[in-house]
């Protein structure tokens, strides 16, 4: 496939559309990566070679000119010495050079036009390549998100067996047996404990009721 056939076709092809299509994405992105940088390198050292013939024919130009103005000038001297027959074939050769001159410059405007034209399909590849490469950066994201809920699905499924609620359940039994051991060590020193507090009231509750009796009025007429 010629560079041009290749160049078409990655300027042409729709990138999304193809990974939707495409059974490992990641896969067909990176190969369309691939080929768009060596097509890339292919077209910038064409676009090189055109700019280097360009030099070299401005080069020739100027010295085609150079000649056609030696052999004008040259005329020009035959004429004021009445040598016509050595005017005319200074005219002849100037002649030669110009219509070379104008060949080159036909020439070099080709150039121009081929170097712009690789300049521009220089500039849509680079763009075409940012954009795949945007797309890899995307997949890639979408791939470890991708991974990372695949783990924690099964992470959530392994704590969601029955095994597992089983374990769970019976970590809760025995820490619930321990809670009821706790207690029981403590129930017989806080039931004493409440018993004497209990019987501290009473006590104050009658000695209150004893004081009020000897206070009444029948406690005293009994006294006199």
């Amino acid at each position: 496939m010629g560079i041009f056939t290749r160049f078409r076709d990655i300027v042409s092809s729709n990138i999304n559309a193809m990974l939707d299509k495409a059974e490992d994405p990641e896969k067909l992105i990176r190969l369309m990566i691939r080929e768009m940088e060596d097509t890339l390198v292919e077209i910038k050292t064409a676009c090189a070679g055109v700019m280097a013939d360009s030099k070299k024919f401005q080069r020739q130009l100027t010295e085609m000119q150079q000649k056609s103005e030696y052999w004008e000038e040259k005329a020009g001297l035959a004429v004021k010495m009445d040598r016509d027959d050595l005017a005319r074939e200074a005219l002849i050769e100037k002649r030669k050079y110009s219509r070379r001159a104008e060949n080159m410059e036909a020439e070099m405007a080709e150039n121009d036009l081929l170097i712009e034209q690789y300049q521009n399909d220089i500039h849509q590849l680079e763009e075409k390549l940012k954009s795949a490469r945007d797309k890899q950066r995307l997949l890639v994201q979408r791939h470890i998100h991708a991974q990372r809920k695949i783990q924690a699905q099964k992470e959530i499924q392994r704590y969601d067996s029955s095994e597992t609620l089983v374990k769970f359940d019976e970590l809760e039994n025995r820490i619930e047996r321990m809670e009821a051991e706790a207690d029981l060590v403590n129930y017989g020193k806080t039931t004493s404990l409440e018993a004497e507090l209990e019987r501290l009231a009473v006590d104050e509750e009658i000695e209150i009721e004893l004081k009020a009796l000897k206070n009444s009025p029948s406690a005293s007429d009994k006294t006199d």
